[in-house]
């Protein structure tokens, strides 16, 4: 029930407030992008920071750097006319993973494997703690996604695929994140954010962004019982998900989430009766048709309460109040809008609270750190698989040799969303309160007893056992998508295979530690592994995986962690969901050995489709090529060419990197950080290219299909000299198309998406049985643009803003 108080409360402050104040209430800037100067001058009320993000841009920057920048935010709000405190939004999915110091814990796959709702609540009250040390009032978690298809690259942020599971575990999120008072946040707790609403799990192909094609009932009873969950646990906050919902068989077109009345007003505020706010995702208001990432009507008259708007917030400021005062927004929206933060606000308890630096546990080193309790997760998590011959626990005084490139990597064990936004980029230095797996084992065992070779260049004989630490590198949203690759580890991490097969079948027992986030088909690892054990992201604390590995005090009742999410038995059986029409997984959900359990795993199938689950071959293509999207989409690699090197530089994974003539920097087209922006000085000639280093491939089905070769794109600054655009079937075969009119004919600054027909490059040489590099553009003067979503797309060519090959000559 509401707070009669409250409300009294706060319609005399909406009353009192100008149309602007209003406004700046329901912008949310980054804090890259804003100062606290401007806080005061827009009225701004709420800020965030991306993941990656950082005080002074300083990745090690000291709670007391984080408690200085929320006092200047909190103070400049406090010297607006209002008076409303700002408050500071946060992405702490597991932990306060963006501070350094902080303890790490399990993702929320490891959680849900752990199946102890207890720890999830300790673990949520342990992050809200963690984040009050730094000054933040607001958590944007819990994820509360039921994952139905493993390609996609969130998997790891949900809790289990039974929405059973995911519905429990969002009461005990918020529980613990805002506390047992419903209605009232306490001094330990912070907001709490059920997301992403709705179905963001569910899309097919398990594209993140994409479209989820589900009935209303499977809406509502698999994708939205964690917001039942959530919402009863009384979760102050809702984030609006990127994905679209739509089924014209079903009649449902909804289209993106971010501009839908019927789930935002209708369902979560109408039906559900959700009086918390709602807030959009990055940018999100700007894949609304008709919108852009500065406007969007559309999105709040949905029902969207807080938009965040990153960088253009000054704009969406401007166009939003032109928008009410012409009448595509009503008052009344808006006016409910900031009634929703007023009432969240004082829910908080911001508006009585000191400055953040003066709130309790503000500065407090030990707030940063929960280790026990994280070590406690990490072991409650682990998921023993085979153990033939009961190999585990090893003997305390056991002999061990260690190889795999995840069993002294902090960063492989802790995952996306971890210091940086896809967690990539760090070192073992960057955790300074943290232990890695193998750490953990010379701490049970000995180092004397432990010897180490990432390699596996020792032989292994004379050990009790090889402990082999495989498995994923970071990745977060878009960029951990698989699309059409298999789920065959062999296939995405092939180093992985080399290592096992270096020491398996020499006489010494095989332990294998897979680090995932994600069940993957791992039928030749099993067989080379005489024990395997899904420890998941287990965060900073890997001594909780050597306390099970070894039979110690630590290791209590030894494995009681169960499967959340159902175990692949082929490399392209996904979807794959318990209780689906001829479900036939290798391990099932709930499945997981305990001590003295061997589970006789037998030798297995290790047949495999490739690296692809679809397409090649004759016929007609009827899916898209993704070639970059966010990052490379493997095979595919982006390179720069220029004199400094017409070989070709590879561009890693921070899209950064430079010659003397031409550089790339990630920017934002669609989403944050999905593009290449590069930028040719006019110095010399250089190119910007996606290639496939192993080789060329058949791609007549996509000339059959009549498809495009599609990218969006914002031009910053259109060429002058001539300007390319080419696809090469291995040098000196190749095709290019002029570009030069094209680019400058396109609008400056705002995004477009180019379609040229792969009859255009046919037509001028290029073999599509052997195309090696998909997308390159080129010049030799100066030009800027930011490209993004390269794909080969069927049918394309016939659409009515394709390109028309005579205007590429």
């Amino acid at each position: 029930m509401r707070n009669p108080a409250d409300e009294w409360r706060v319609a005399r402050m909406v009353a009192d407030m100008t149309l602007a104040e209003k406004v700046g209430q329901m912008t949310q800037p980054e804090i890259s992008a804003i100062t606290p100067d401007e806080v005061r001058q827009y009225g701004i009320g709420s800020v965030l920071n991306g993941g990656g993000s950082w005080p002074e841009a300083n990745k090690r920057a000291a709670p007391a750097d984080w408690l200085a920048l929320a006092d200047a935010y909190w103070s400049a709000s406090k010297a607006t006319r209002t008076k409303v405190p700002v408050i500071w939004g946060i992405d702490a999915v597991h932990g306060n993973n963006n501070v350094h110091g902080a303890t790490v814990f399990p993702h929320n796959i490891g959680l849900g494997a752990a199946h102890d709702p207890c720890l999830v609540r300790a673990v949520s009250a342990a992050t809200a703690e963690q984040i009050r040390v730094t000054g933040q009032d607001w958590a944007f978690a819990p994820t509360l996604a039921v994952a139905r298809d493993d390609r996609w690259g969130r998997t790891y942020e949900g809790f289990s695929e039974d929405p059973r599971i995911t519905r429990a575990y969002g009461w005990e999120a918020i529980r613990g994140l805002q506390g047992r008072h419903p209605l009232r946040i306490g001094a330990d707790g912070v907001i709490g954010t059920a997301k992403h609403f709705i179905g963001d799990g569910g899309t097919e192909g398990g594209r993140d962004q994409g479209v989820n094609p589900s009935s209303t009932a499977e809406m509502i009873n698999v994708h939205g019982q964690g917001y039942y969950g959530a919402l009863a646990a009384g979760a102050q906050t809702v984030m609006v998900s990127f994905n679209s919902w739509t089924n014209p068989e079903l009649g449902i077109n909804e289209g993106k989430l971010h501009g839908s009345d019927l789930a935002l007003n209708g369902i979560l505020k109408g039906k559900m009766g959700f009086d918390g706010l709602v807030v959009s995702d990055w940018n999100g208001i700007g894949q609304v048709d008709g919108c852009t990432n500065a406007s969007c009507a559309k999105a709040i008259n949905a029902g969207i309460d807080i938009v965040m708007v990153p960088n253009d917030w000054k704009a969406f400021i401007q166009n939003t109040i032109g928008q009410v005062e012409s009448g595509q927004i009503p008052m009344a929206r808006i006016d409910d809008a900031v009634t929703r933060i007023l009432r969240v606000k004082l829910r908080s308890g911001v508006f009585d609270a000191p400055k953040p630096s003066a709130r309790e546990h503000a500065g407090s080193a030990d707030g940063l750190r929960a280790r026990a309790l994280a070590r406690d997760a990490v072991r409650k998590s682990q998921v023993l698989l085979k153990n033939n011959g009961n190999v585990l626990p090893l003997a305390a005084d056991s002999k061990v040799l260690v190889v795999g490139k995840s069993a002294d990597s902090l960063q492989n064990q802790t995952g996306g969303w971890t210091l940086t936004w896809q967690g990539t980029g760090n070192t073992n230095d960057d955790f300074p309160v943290g232990t890695t797996i193998l750490g953990g084992l010379r701490e049970v065992l000995g180092a004397g007893n432990v010897t180490f070779s990432e390699t596996a260049d020792v032989d292994p004989a004379g050990f009790d056992a090889v402990i082999a630490v495989i498995g994923e590198t970071p990745y977060a949203e878009g960029v951990g998508d698989l699309t059409r690759r298999t789920l065959e580890l062999a296939r995405l991490q092939p180093a992985d295979l080399a290592v096992l097969d270096k020491v398996s079948g020499k006489g010494t027992p095989v332990v294998t530690v897979l680090v995932s986030g994600r069940p993957l088909h791992v039928n030749r690892e099993l067989n080379r592994s005489d024990a395997f054990v899904a420890a998941w992201l287990p965060g900073t604390e890997g001594g909780g995986v050597a306390d099970l590995l070894v039979r110690g005090p630590n290791h209590g009742r030894g494995f009681t962690g169960s499967l959340s999410y159902s175990w692949p038995r082929s490399a392209c059986q996904t979807p794959l969901n318990a209780g689906m029409a001829g479900y036939d997984p290798l391990f099932p959900l709930a499945y997981g050995l305990r001590d003295g359990q061997t589970g006789s795993v037998p030798a297995l199938d290790e047949t495999s489709p490739g690296y692809s689950c679809g397409g090649g071959g004759g016929g007609d293509a009827d899916e898209e090529l993704e070639v970059f999207v966010r990052q490379d989409v493997a095979p595919y690699k982006s390179f720069l060419g220029s004199p400094d090197n017409w070989g070709g530089t590879e561009i890693g994974p921070d899209l950064t990197e430079a010659h003397g003539s031409i550089s790339v920097a990630a920017a934002d087209v669609n989403v944050q950080g999905d593009a290449l922006k590069t930028t040719w000085t006019g110095t010399g000639p250089g190119q910007v290219y996606l290639q496939n280093p192993g080789g060329g491939t058949d791609l007549r089905p996509y000339l059959n299909a009549d498809s495009a070769v599609v990218f969006d794109v914002i031009v910053h600054q259109p060429p002058v000299n001539r300007t390319v655009i080419g696809v090469h079937c291995g040098y000196p075969c190749m095709s290019e198309v002029a570009g030069t009119k094209l680019f400058q004919g396109l609008p400056v600054g705002v995004k477009s998406t180019v379609k040229i027909p792969v009859d255009c490059f046919a037509a001028v040489g290029l073999d599509l049985e052997n195309v090696n590099t998909p997308f390159l553009v080129y010049t030799d003067g100066p030009f800027q643009a930011s490209f993004a979503n390269v794909r080969w797309v069927p049918k394309a060519a016939a659409d009515p803003d394709a390109t028309q090959c005579s205007d590429l000559t």
